[in-house]
C-alpha cells in the first residue's frame, strides 16, 4: 500500500494504477462502515484508492472542525489490512491554498434538512467530492446511506458535470444495538451511548406503522417523533418524510420510496440516521438507483 500527502505523488501514483479504480473518500477515524465500503470496492475494482482529510469547509465555524476524532496511524493499519492500493492523506493547505476561490454549489437537493441545518457544508462536499474525483479519476465511488442527503448532492453533482463514474451507496452499518456507526459515536459516554438508540428506534416504530398500511408523512413524522422525544437526552433537530428520489418534504401520502430521516443531538454530537421505507428497499441495489436518482 502506498500513501501520498502531495498532488504531484498523488498523480504519479494514479497514473500507474491498473483496472478498474474504486475509490472511498473518508474524513479518516475508520470504523466498520468505512471499511464496508472499502471491501465491497476492493470486489467491484481492481485497485482501491482511499482519500483521508477532514475537510473544513463542511464545518461551520460552531462545529467540532478542531475537535474530529483522528487516527491515522490506525486507519492505515486498517487499510493496508484491507489490501488498499493508495491512500491519499493531503493538508488542508494542499486542498485549499492560500490563492483558493473556487467552490461547487448543489442547488435544490441540499436545500432542507442538513443544508437548513448546517449552511455552507453542502457547498464544502461538492466541492471536495469534486477535487477528488478530479484528482483520482475513479471508474467508481462509493458512499454510506447514512449521510444519505450528502448521497443525493453527490449524485447531482456527477449527472450535471458529467464525471464518467458510478455511484455505490452502501447500507449503514450498525452497532449490535441498532446505534448506526460514526466516527463521532467516540464523544458519547456511557448513558449517552444507551440514550442514542433513540434514533433507530424511531425509525424502526415509523417502519412498523408504514408496513401495518400507514402512507400519510405527517403520522409517520409523529410516529418517530414520539420515540425520540421519550428520551430524555436526546434534543431533536428534525424528522424529515421526503421523497426518497427528489429529497422534497411530502405532505400527502405517496407510492413512492420514502426517506425517512432524523437527527437529534445527543450530548456533545449531533447523530443522523435514516431508512427508505419500505424497509425492505434497504439494500446496496435499491439505495444506489432510488437515493437521489432513478425510481
Amino acid at each position: 500500500m502506498r500513501v501520498v500527502d502531495t498532488i504531484a505523488e498523488l498523480r504519479q501514483a494514479r497514473a500507474q494504477l491498473q483496472g478498474l479504480v474504486g475509490l472511498v473518500p473518508t474524513m479518516g477515524a475508520l470504523h466498520a462502515g468505512h471499511m464496508s465500503l472499502v471491501n465491497a470496492a476492493r470486489e467491484d475494482c481492481d485497485t482501491v484508492v482511499v482519500t483521508i482529510f477532514v475537510n473544513p469547509t463542511q464545518f461551520a465555524p460552531n462545529e467540532d472542525l478542531d475537535a474530529y476524532p483522528r487516527d491515522l496511524p490506525a486507519d492505515l493499519a486498517k487499510l493496508e489490512a484491507a489490501g488498499v492500493d493508495l491512500v491519499f492523506t493531503p493538508t488542508p493547505e494542499t486542498m485549499y491554498p492560500s490563492n483558493y476561490q473556487t467552490f461547487v454549489e448543489v442547488e435544490k437537493v441540499s436545500q432542507g434538512k442538513e443544508g437548513a441545518h448546517r449552511p455552507g457544508h453542502f457547498r464544502g462536499v461538492a466541492t471536495i467530492v469534486t477535487k477528488l474525483f478530479n484528482l483520482t479519476q475513479p471508474d467508481a465511488a462509493y458512499f454510506g446511506q447514512k449521510d444519505a442527503q450528502q448521497v443525493a448532492v453527490i449524485k447531482a453533482l456527477v449527472r450535471d458535470l458529467n464525471f464518467p463514474l458510478d455511484i455505490v451507496i452502501l447500507p449503514i452499518v450498525r452497532e449490535a444495538d441498532g446505534l448506526a456507526m460514526s466516527s463521532r459515536n467516540v464523544y458519547l459516554n456511557p448513558n449517552e451511548r444507551r440514550a442514542a438508540t433513540a434514533l433507530n428506534r424511531s425509525l424502526q416504530a415509523a417502519a412498523a406503522a408504514y408496513d401495518a398500511g400507514e402512507r400519510h408523512p405527517e403520522r409517520l413524522r409523529q410516529t418517530a417523533l414520539a420515540v425520540l422525544n421519550a428520551e430524555p437526552l436526546a434534543h431533536v433537530d428534525y424528522v424529515s418524510v421526503a421523497d426518497a428520489v427528489t429529497l422534497e418534504e411530502l405532505t400527502a401520502p405517496s407510492e413512492n420510496p420514502i426517506l425517512l430521516s432524523l437527527t437529534a443531538r445527543v450530548g456533545l454530537p449531533r447523530l443522523l440516521d435514516n431508512c427508505l421505507l419500505p424497509y425492505s428497499l434497504n439494500t446496496r441495489e435499491a439505495l444506489t438507483r432510488i437515493l437521489g436518482g432513478e425510481v
